[in-house]
């Protein structure tokens, strides 16, 4: 899921909220108290390309979205400008998923072709440092069929396609967070909107029918209205940045957290996912 071009705005009013409950630390899931938490996104530095996201969205999370947080900051800061965006399958060179040499415990997950990226590739660059960041020893526990399983190209650096293991299920059409975070590999549970927290991973589909895979950074209300804060990489933004947005063109939104990031030493290459699942209405009016 990764081709969407969203135009947003700032010209809202902004509400300060309460901090959310945190998890006791960041060798855990992250709590959520049952409530819909909005952010102050007053507080967001100006022109929404910045490397402050633990600092700023963090009191609202805590627990692994915290190493998530800090993740988003290491790959924003490999393209303060944004770094560009493209799509194209056919081109030549081919797309590049992000725009820079990602890699898992030390081991490269993919050679880029460009130095652009896609929304997908943005939010699965965001998982792996995460984890870089949650097991700093991880590469003498990771299998060489799990590493495999992870890469974002085939071997001989041709392109892996949609549905194709791990980086091929996050990158598919659809909800590719919950197949690969949730699903197939086990490392994370979906969340409901209501129980979201700076940190998640959301997919949203578009009432245009398109569709865009982000990193959650908050609701936020506007008068009585609710709106959301997410961080991808995207047309209008020329890649890396931070998105406001009402949720007048949301159809509809997938989250997942990652609760059990353990498991991606563990989890079975060869497991299948299913696709067919409803996404939940976050709903633009607050109760």
């Amino acid at each position: 899921m990764k081709r969407i071009l969203l135009v947003f705005s700032l010209a809202v009013q902004l509400v300060p909220v309460p901090r959310a409950l945190a998890a006791e630390s960041s060798t855990e899931a992250v709590k959520d108290g049952g409530q819909w938490v909005y952010v102050d996104t007053t507080a967001i530095p100006s022109g929404l390309r910045h490397v402050k996201h633990e600092a700023v969205f963090g009191k609202y999370a805590g627990g692994y979205n915290l190493s998530v947080l800090k993740a988003i900051d290491r790959v924003q800061a490999h393209a303060m400008d944004g770094g560009g965006y493209f799509t194209g399958m056919k081109a030549v060179p081919a797309e590049s998923p992000i725009g820079y040499k990602l890699k898992l415990f030390g081991k490269a997950l993919l050679v880029p072709p460009r130095t652009t990226s896609y929304c997908s590739g943005s939010s699965y660059a965001v998982l792996i440092e995460a984890l870089n960041y949650i097991f700093p020893k991880g590469g003498s526990k990771l299998s060489p069929e799990r590493r495999e399983a992870l890469r974002m190209q085939e071997p001989d650096g041709s392109r892996r396609e949609d549905g194709v293991k791990y980086w091929g299920k996050w990158n598919d059409d659809g909800w590719g967070s919950n197949y690969a975070l949730a699903q197939y590999s086990g490392m994370g549970e979906d969340i409901a909107p209501r129980d979201a927290r700076p940190g998640d991973f959301m997919n949203v589909s578009w009432k245009s029918g398109r569709g865009h895979s982000v990193v959650f950074l908050g609701w936020y209300l506007d008068g009585g209205r609710r709106g959301m804060v997410y961080w991808s990489s995207q047309q209008n933004t020329n890649g890396f940045s931070d998105v406001v947005c009402s949720l007048d063109s949301v159809e509809s939104v997938r989250i997942v957290r990652l609760t059990h990031p353990g498991n991606v030493f563990s989890f079975d290459v060869e497991k299948q996912v299913k696709r067919d699942l409803p996404g939940d209405v976050p709903g633009t009016e607050v109760e």
